[in-house]
C-alpha cells in the first residue's frame, strides 16, 4: 500500500484565523486516512475554528480527513480507571496553580513560562450528544454504560461529545485571541467538543452550517461567580470578540492558589464548580440550555443552521478502556491532560499587531531563543508582538500543534525546581468519586497521541515511522519530551508533570511510561471498521498516587 503522508500545513491552514475550510467527507479508509490536501472554498466562520488548530478544540481521529489538512493537538495526558457505578460522571480533584518567573528578563536564556510550554491543561469526560457522530442512533442514555460500543462491532454507537474544563496560563496574549486571562491570573472555561459527521454515510452537515460552525464544534463557556455564561456558549450564536473574560463575571484565580474543582451530573446537565481554598472564591457552570448551550442540528440535505437548546449530559457510569469517545484521537473518557506545543519565539522584525488572529512571523527571522536557532518556518504563524501582550513582552507564534516538534514544549525549560527561570509544576491530586467523594479510582494508564501528529513520518494504519519521541524537521528526535511524575506535599500524594522535579517519587521510567502503539477501531464509510494507530498508552494495574481524603487540598 501506497502511504501518502499528511501534507505540511501551509499558513493559511495554519493561523488562528476566523476563516475557514469546509471540511472534507470523514471517511475512513486505508485510501483516505492519509489523504492529500485538496481545495476548498474559504468561507467565514464565525464560531471557535477547529480547522485552524484551535487550542480550544479536542484532538480528532484522522485530522486530514475530517479538515482535509493536518489539524493536531500533541496531548501527553493520565487517565483514571474505575468499575465504581458513577466513577465516569461524578468526581472531584484538587489541584495547585503553578507560580510564573518574574517577568524580567523574558528572553533570557532558558528561561521559560507556562504559556511557552502549554496554553491550556484540562479535566475531560465524554458527554451524550444526539446531534454528533456518528448520527446513528436519536438517542443517548446518560451516566450509562450501556453506551459502550466498540466500532469494530457496530457503528450504532449513541452521539459522543468530548468535555474539557480547560484551565488558561496568565502572562501573554488575552484570550480570545491567545492563551491568557490577564497578565498575573488564571482562569477557565467549560469547552464540549462535538463532530457533525455520519461515518456510515459519508455526509457532513450542511455547507450553510458547515460555513458557519464547522464540522467539529466547540460549545464554550468560562466558569463564572453567578453561574451565567458570559456570552452565548452555543457555536452558532457564538461570538469570539465577546469573549475577553470579564473580571467582574468569570473566576480570576491567583498562581499559586489551591482549587477544588467537582465535576457532576444534574437533572440540567453537567455541572463543574471550581472552589478556590486559597481566596474563599468560586466558579462554576452548567452545561444547560437555559445557559445557552445546544447541538447543531445535523441535516446533511438542509440549506439552513440552526441551534438546539440542549442539556449535556456524561455518557458513561463507570470509566474504563472501553468508555472512550470514539471520534477523538484519545482512548479515553476521565483524563487529565496537558496540551503543549502551541507555542514558539519569532526573533528579529517586529510582528504586526492583529486582533483574534495575529499574523505570520517574517521570512529571515530566527525561532527560539537558546536551543533551537532555526530560521522561521511555515508553523511560525498566529504570530504577535510582545506589545500585545498582558505582562511578559516577548514576540511569539501561537499557532496550530508544531509539527516541527521544536518549539518551546519541546525543550527541557520545564519545571525542574528552578523557580527562578521556570514555573512550578501543576499539582493534581487522582480523583475521587461517590456520593460522598471519598471512593477512589484503582487503575491509571498514561497516554499520548504522538501517532496522530507525527504526519511527516508515522503511518497511523500500520504504526510504521510512529516513534516515541517525535522527530524534527531535521529527522533528529525532539530535544525533550516532558513527562509525569509523583511527587509528596503535606503527606499525600499529587501528580506534576515537566521535567526532572526535586523531591519526585516516581517519574515511571520518564517517557517510556506512555508505553506502546494502541490500536483503535474506527467507523468508516459503510458501516464497517478500520484500525488505526492514534495514540501510545501504557496501562498500570493499580493507582500509584491515591487522591487525598484530607489534606491541605480538600
Amino acid at each position: 500500500m501506497k502511504v501518502l503522508h499528511r501534507p505540511k500545513l501551509t499558513l493559511f491552514m495554519a493561523t488562528l484565523a476566523l476563516v475557514a475550510v469546509i471540511a472534507l467527507p470523514f471517511t475512513v479508509s486505508a485510501a483516505s486516512l492519509h489523504r492529500q490536501q485538496s481545495a476548498s472554498p474559504k468561507v467565514t466562520q464565525s464560531a471557535i475554528n477547529c480547522a485552524t488548530g484551535d487550542f480550544r478544540c479536542v484532538e480528532v481521529a484522522n485530522s486530514d480527513d475530517i479538515f482535509g489538512h493536518y489539524v493536531g493537538h500533541d496531548e501527553p495526558s493520565t487517565l483514571f480507571y474505575s468499575n465504581v457505578p458513577g466513577s465516569g460522571n461524578q468526581m472531584q480533584y484538587s489541584f495547585t496553580l503553578p507560580t510564573e518567573p518574574s517577568a524580567s528578563n523574558p528572553l533570557m536564556p532558558f528561561k521559560s513560562y507556562s504559556f511557552e510550554l502549554f496554553p491550556a491543561f484540562w479535566f475531560g469526560m465524554v458527554m451524550c450528544d444526539t446531534q454528533s457522530y456518528p448520527e446513528q442512533l436519536s438517542t443517548c442514555t446518560p451516566d450509562s454504560d450501556s453506551n459502550i460500543l466498540d466500532p469494530a462491532v457496530s457503528p450504532e454507537h449513541a452521539g459522543e461529545a468530548y468535555m474539557e474544563l480547560q484551565l488558561y496560563p496568565p502572562g501573554y496574549v488575552q484570550q480570545f485571541s491567545g492563551f491568557s486571562c490577564n497578565g498575573t491570573q488564571w482562569c477557565a472555561a467549560l469547552t464540549i467538543d462535538s463532530l457533525s459527521f455520519n461515518p456510515v454515510t459519508g455526509q457532513a452537515n450542511n455547507a450553510t452550517c458547515l460555513a458557519k460552525t464547522g464540522e467539529e464544534y466547540v460549545n464554550f463557556a468560562y466558569l463564572t461567580k453567578n453561574g451565567v455564561p458570559q456570552a452565548p456558549p452555543n457555536p452558532v450564536q457564538f461570538n469570539p470578540s465577546a469573549e475577553t473574560p470579564n473580571p467582574q463575571k468569570v473566576l480570576f484565580m491567583n498562581q499559586g492558589d489551591n482549587v477544588t474543582l467537582t465535576m457532576h451530573d444534574t437533572s440540567n446537565g453537567l455541572q463543574t464548580v471550581l472552589q478556590d481554598n486559597t481566596t474563599g472564591q468560586s466558579g462554576f457552570m452548567t452545561a444547560s440550555a437555559a445557559n445557552g448551550f445546544g447541538q447543531v442540528k445535523f441535516d446533511p440535505n438542509g440549506t439552513s443552521c440552526q441551534n438546539i437548546p440542549y442539556n449535556f449530559h456524561p455518557m458513561y457510569s463507570t470509566s474504563s478502556e472501553r468508555t472512550r469517545d470514539t471520534w477523538a484521537a484519545g482512548s479515553y473518557n476521565v483524563a487529565y491532560d496537558t496540551e503543549i506545543g502551541h507555542f514558539d519565539f519569532c526573533n528579529g522584525a517586529t510582528v504586526s499587531y492583529v486582533p483574534l488572529t495575529g499574523t505570520n512571523c517574517p521570512s529571515g527571522n530566527i525561532e527560539g531563543i537558546a536551543h533551537d536557532q532555526e530560521p522561521t518556518d511555515s508553523d511560525d504563524v498566529a504570530c504577535f508582538p510582545a506589545s500585545a501582550s498582558t505582562l511578559v513582552q516577548v514576540q511569539g507564534c501561537l499557532g496550530e500543534n508544531d509539527p516541527g516538534f521544536d518549539g518551546t514544549s519541546y525543550q527541557p525549560d520545564w519545571p525542574n525546581g528552578n523557580t527562578m527561570l521556570h514555573p512550578t509544576s501543576v499539582e493534581f491530586s487522582s480523583p475521587l468519586t461517590g456520593s460522598s467523594y471519598n471512593v477512589q479510582y484503582n487503575r491509571v494508564a498514561f497516554e499520548t497521541d504522538l501517532p496522530a501528529t507525527e504526519f511527516a513520518t508515522c503511518d497511523v494504519l500500520t504504526g510504521t515511522g510512529c516513534t516515541l519521541i517525535p522527530q524534527t524537521d531535521d529527522g533528529a528526535p525532539a530535544n525533550f519530551y516532558p513527562f509525569y511524575s509523583t511527587h509528596n506535599v503535606g503527606g499525600q500524594c499529587v501528580w506534576e508533570f515537566g521535567n526532572h522535579i526535586p523531591g519526585s517519587t516516581n517519574d515511571f521510567k520518564q517517557n517510556a511510561q506512555y508505553g506502546t502503539l494502541l490500536q483503535l477501531s474506527y467507523t468508516q464509510t459503510g458501516g464497517g471498521s478500520i484500525s488505526a494507530y492514534e495514540d501510545f498508552r501504557q496501562i498500570l494495574s493499580t493507582n500509584p498516587c491515591p487522591a487525598y481524603t484530607s489534606s491541605r487540598f480538600v
